[in-house]
């Protein structure tokens, strides 16, 4: 397992398939700060927590100007039943295949589970990395530290 990518590094770029099968590609979002949240599994427990406190506080997120994007190594068409049922305002990406393979880029990945781990990256309007946590699978983040990191880190 590598070691998550940390504040100063530049992201690894990607481009990965949302919920609706449409590419979204991390370089075509620079200029705005880009919130990208890996998380294990859709409809788990947990996972369902932190991306349903998301989608009540996005507003807040779109308000400073920053993209959210979800990442799990689940399928496009999983993706798309749970968010359809959710009602998620933001993109949910497949890492699908190669399996897993931008939560291994950020240094994410479990290879033992082979999901994603709970990695945030705040990526600046210049594609650097400006605030990164990682945390265990069965602890939630916390939305409002999100938020506040966007705000200190503003127009970086």
């Amino acid at each position: 397992m590598t070691d998550p990518i940390t504040a100063g590094a530049v992201a690894p770029d990607f481009t990965l398939q949302d919920q609706y099968g449409q590419e979204t590609a991390l370089a075509d979002l620079r200029g705005r700060p880009v919130l990208v949240v890996f998380y294990p599994l859709a409809f788990s427990g947990v996972c369902s927590d932190e991306l349903a406190d998301l989608r009540e506080r996005h507003s807040e997120f779109e308000e400073a100007g920053a993209v959210v994007l979800a990442v799990s190594v689940d399928s496009v068409f999983s993706l798309r039943t749970w968010s359809d049922r959710e009602g998620f305002p933001f993109a949910l990406l497949s890492d699908f295949w190669p399996h897993g393979g931008v939560a291994e880029a950020y240094g994410v990945l479990d290879p033992r589970r082979g999901v994603a781990r709970r990695g945030t990256f705040l990526i600046g309007a210049d594609g650097v990395v400006r605030w990164s946590t990682v945390g265990p699978v069965s602890q939630p983040r916390d939305t409002e530290e999100y938020l506040a990191r966007l705000r200190e880190h503003a127009g970086n």
